[in-house]
Order: structure tokens, then sequence, then C-alpha cells
């Protein structure tokens, strides 16, 4: 896991020491930038299903478009997997950047989310890499979705669920 950390990090730093050479006059508009505010619902996979049965949740995002097809940000919110056979329900809050491929201005578009997923209420398992890859439709108002989501946490658990989203994108004035 120190590995992947690593190997992300250098690849930042090399692609921001790149970049860095050309100097880069971001405006942001209402047309290129906003947040995105929705929830999600899923079926616990994997290790996951034998501990929990459903989860529901929040999603927050700050979207930057950089071309008309690319959009990059942050994502956070809140996943609660509800448990089962006398597990206590727990949760998991991603921290993470992600990047958007839109390939019409209203249409289809694919991404994903790569950060860190924190635990609540779990016992020595403070959380892990987070991944969340999405497919779905967009536009100009609303994002519907279908998502992979898996955290990789410590003790070699996977905290994975397949499940449908929707975002409302709230626009900067």
């Amino acid at each position: 896991m120190k590995k992947l950390f690593l190997i992300l990090g250098i690849s930042v730093i090399g692609f921001n020491t790149v970049n860095a050479q050309e100097e880069v006059n971001v405006e942001i508009t209402p047309d290129n930038s906003w947040l995105k505010a929705g929830l999600t619902a899923g079926v616990p996979v994997g290790d996951a299903s034998d501990f929990a049965s459903f989860n529901v949740g929040a999603d927050v995002r700050a979207q930057h478009l950089f071309t008309p097809n690319w959009g990059v940000g942050v994502a956070s919110g809140y996943n609660h997997y509800f448990g089962k056979d006398g597990v206590d329900d727990f949760g998991m809050i991603p921290l993470a950047g992600f990047v958007r491929y839109y390939f019409t201005p209203s249409g289809l578009f694919f991404g994903s989310d790569l950060g860190y997923g924190f635990l609540t209420n779990v016992d020595n398992n403070e959380g892990g890499l987070y991944v969340n890859p999405q497919i779905g439709y967009h536009n100009r108002d609303w994002n519907i979705y279908g998502y992979y989501q898996n955290t990789f946490t410590e003790n070699d658990l996977n905290l994975q669920s397949v499940g449908v989203g929707v975002t409302y994108n709230i626009r900067f004035k």
C-alpha cells in the first residue's frame, strides 16, 4: 500500500513539474466549474456482503472543466452501511480527487475517484485506498450514474459495493 501511494505521489509531482513550465490562467465561470451534490444507494459485494446488507450515501463534489470534455475535482461525502447478522452499522468517508470524461455536452460520461476512505464505527481498521469508477448520463443540471466502489482497507478487507447515484449541479454565479 505504501508503495502505491509513493508511485502516485511521484507521478503527480512529475506531472506538475512538466506542466509548471506553462503559466495557466484559469477563469472560474458557471460554464466550467460547479458543485455537485446528491445521493447514492448500493449493495455490498465481496467481503462487505458478509457483514452489510445495503448502503446509502451522500455525494459532494467540486468540479472544473479544463476542456469541454475533461473535468477534474475533489470528492467527498458519506456512505452508511447497514450491518447484518449482529454486526453494527458503520460508515465510510471518502476524500478523493476525480477525473471525468464527457463525450458530448449532454450524454454519456465515464470517470473515477481515487483517494482514501476513512472508516467510522469499525474497530482496528482506519480505512484505506478508495477507488470509485463510474459510468453514466449527464446534462447541464443532473448526473445519473452507476458505480463500483472499493476501499482497500487494513487487515486485508475490501469494502466493495455496486450501485447507482444521482447528483445535481450547483452552478457558481
